[in-house]
């Protein structure tokens, strides 16, 4: 099984690609917002540790945690932004290496893709065998974000200036998709690099 590592900025299209992967090949998929979100809920070792240290004011009315409110206070506080990603990313990392390494046992998959936006952030390099970069030009992530999720021009700007560039992906990534054109002209690419 090959264990390739997507990643790529926000509206570049690694969905679109990650859906047509799943569909067309034999492949597991695994994406780390999928995980960290698992990993907060009441119960898993990221709530516990999370309410440990913001405190159950972060809880709403089901005992869950309050993804807007927690993400409103790290948001203003940079330092608490980090101590939560201190406490969610390492039990992130080892969940997802525990099912590459369940997904080897098991042998039915030819595929890993495993999908983050902090691959190289977090270097993921040491667990997948490649790393992939989904590129999309700036002006078309801009189109896809005001089209399908109803960003403004401020959000997006604030979101562009918070992620790598571009050029740091290219030299870290074995593959670049360019996901700019066709979904087809896409496809194509992934055909072949598979």
């Amino acid at each position: 099984m090959k264990v390739i590592g997507i990643t790529g900025g926000v509206g570049a299209g690694k969905s679109t690609v990650l859906d047509y992967l799943e569909q067309n090949f034999n492949a597991c998929i695994l994406k780390t917002d999928d995980v960290g979100r698992l990993l907060m809920q009441k119960g898993q070792k990221g709530y516990e540790e999370t309410l440990e240290f913001f405190g159950d004011g972060i809880l709403d009315a089901h005992g869950e945690i309050n993804r807007n409110m927690l993400a409103e206070i790290i948001f203003a506080n940079p330092n608490k932004r980090m101590v939560l990603n201190s406490i969610i990313h390492p039990l992130v990392k080892r969940y997802c290496l525990d099912q590459i390494n369940e997904k080897r046992i098991e042998g039915k998959y030819d595929y890993f893709f495993l999908e983050s936006a902090l691959l190289l952030d977090d270097h993921y390099e040491t667990i997948v065998d490649e790393l992939w970069y989904i590129s999309a030009s700036e002006d078309e992530r801009r189109k896809r974000l005001k089209e399908d999720r109803g960003y403004s021009d401020e959000k997006i700007d604030g979101i562009f200036a918070s992620q790598k560039k571009e050029d740091e992906f290219k030299r870290a990534c074995k593959v670049v998709i360019d996901s700019s054109g066709t979904v087809e002209n896409t496809r194509a690419q992934l055909v072949k690099y598979l």
